[in-house]
C-alpha cells in the first residue's frame, strides 16, 4: 500500500514525463550536475512485503543507468574532483554526476562494484563504523524482518498504542508505515526501543542481520585501496544527528571518521548525516562538520549541485535513486532539476 507521500512523488513524475517540461526547465534548473545517492545494489527479491524498496536497486539497473548517463552526456566524476570545480569557481565541460553509496552494504562489493569497475565509474562510499563492527543497529531491516515474522503487531509509541493484525503482505506494509512514521517524529531512545520490542517478539537477531547485510572491516580496508573509491565516514551508530546534544553529536562524528582510519589506514575527509534531512541534519551539524576538518557533507536534501555550493560544502544536497521508480525516464527527471526547482521554490541552497 503506497503512502500518500508515495502518491505524490509517482504523481509528480508522471506529469513531468507527460508534459516534457522538465526538457525545457533543464537549462536553467540543472545547475552543474547532481551528487546521486544509493543504498542497496541487490537482485530483486520480489517479495510482496518489501518496505525498504525505496533504498534498493537492481544490479542490472545499475548497469543500465550508467550507460544511460554517458550516453546523455554526463561526466562521472569523483567526489574531490566535483569539488575543486566548485572551489576554482570552474563549470565542467559536461553536466556531472558523482555516485554516492550509503551504510556500507555488502552488496556494494558483491554487485555494485563489477558494473563499477566495467564502467570505470568513481564512487564514493559512505561507511557506518558501527555496523562494520556489529554494535549498530540496522533498525530498519530489523523491523522490516519482525514485521515479515510476525502476524500481529503490538507496540506502544509516544504512549499511543499501535496494535494491528498483519498476516497479508498489505496489512504488513500498512502496520510498517505507521510503526515507522510514529517513531520517526520522536527521539532515537524511543526508535531503538520500540524496534527492539518488535525484534524480540520475532525472534530476530540484529547483530546476525548487520553481519549478514554490511562489510566487515577487513572488505571496508580492501575497499578503501581500491582505485575507484573514495571512503567517506557516515557515524559510528547511524543516529539521527539533530536528536542528539551537540557533544554527542560531534563524537559520532569524529569516532566514525577515527575508527575508519584505524581499521582501513586511510582517513575520511567526507562526511554523510545519517537519514539527512532537515529534521536529522541542521545547521548544527553542518558547523560541526566543519570543526572537525571535514572537507565536505551530504545530506539526503534534494536538489541539484550549482556554483553557489562552494559556500556551503558541508550542506550539500543528493539525489535518491529511488529503487520503487526504477526507469530512465525517472531518472531523467529528476537530472534536470525542475522537481527541486519547484520543491524549493526556486533556492539553489537548501543550508
Amino acid at each position: 500500500m503506497a503512502t500518500w507521500r508515495e502518491r505524490a512523488i509517482v504523481a509528480g513524475m508522471q506529469l513531468f514525463q507527460a508534459s516534457g517540461a522538465h526538457r525545457l526547465a533543464a537549462s536553467f534548473t540543472r545547475g552543474l550536475g547532481a551528487i546521486l545517492m544509493f543504498h542497496r545494489v541487490r537482485p530483486d527479491p520480489r517479495e510482496a512485503f518489501a518496505p525498504n524498496a525505496g533504498l534498493e536497486v537492481t544490479p542490472g539497473f545499475l548497469d543500465q543507468l550508467l550507460i544511460h548517463l554517458r550516453t546523455q552526456g554526463y561526466d562521472i566524476i569523483s567526489l574531490d574532483a566535483a569539488l575543486d570545480f566548485l572551489r576554482k569557481g570552474k563549470a565542467p565541460p559536461k553536466p556531472l554526476v558523482v555516485l554516492t553509496f550509503d551504510d556500507g552494504y555488502r552488496d556494494l562489493v558483491e554487485h555494485a562494484l563489477p558494473i563499477l569497475e566495467r564502467h570505470a565509474a568513481p564512487f564514493t562510499a559512505y561507511v557506518t563504523a558501527g555496523f562494520a563492527d556489529r554494535r549498530a543497529r540496522l533498525w530498519w531491516i530489523e523491523m522490516e524482518e519482525a514485521i515479515r515474522r510476525l502476524g500481529r503487531v503490538d507496540v506502544t509509541v509516544s504512549g499511543t498504542r499501535i496494535a494491528r493484525d498483519c498476516a497479508t503482505a498489505a496489512e504488513k506494509s500498512a502496520a510498517f508505515a505507521d510503526i515507522y512514521w510514529s517513531i520517526r517524529d520522536g527521539g532515537e531512545e524511543q526508535l531503538l526501543d520500540v524496534v527492539a520490542t518488535l525484534a524480540a517478539q520475532a525472534g530476530v537477531d540484529a547483530r546476525a542481520l548487520a553481519a549478514e547485510a554490511c562489510l566487515g572491516w577487513a572488505e571496508i580496508a580492501g575497499l578503501a585501496g581500491h582505485e575507484l573509491a573514495t571512503i567517506g565516514a557516515h557515524s559510528v551508530a547511524h543516529p539521527r544527528l539533530a536528536k542528539l546534544d551537540a557533544a554527542a553529536a560531534r563524537r559520532e562524528m569524529a569516532e566514525s571518521r577515527d575508527r575508519i582510519a584505524r581499521k582501513t589506514g586511510v582517513t575520511p575527509r567526507h562526511f554523510c548525516y545519517p537519514v539527512g534531512d532537515p529534521t536529522s541534519a541542521g545547521r548544527r551539524e553542518f558547523a560541526l562538520a566543519a570543526e572537525l576538518g571535514f572537507e565536505s557533507a551530504v545530506t539526503t536534501r534534494p536538489g541539484m549541485i550549482f556554483p553557489e555550493h562552494r559556500d556551503h560544502f558541508h550542506a550539500l544536497p543528493r539525489l535518491s535513486v529511488n529503487g520503487k521508480h526504477q526507469s530512465l525516464a525517472a531518472l531523467d527527471v529528476l537530472l534536470s532539476g525542475a522537481p527541486f526547482a519547484l520543491m524549493n521554490r526556486g533556492r539553489r541552497v537548501a543550508a
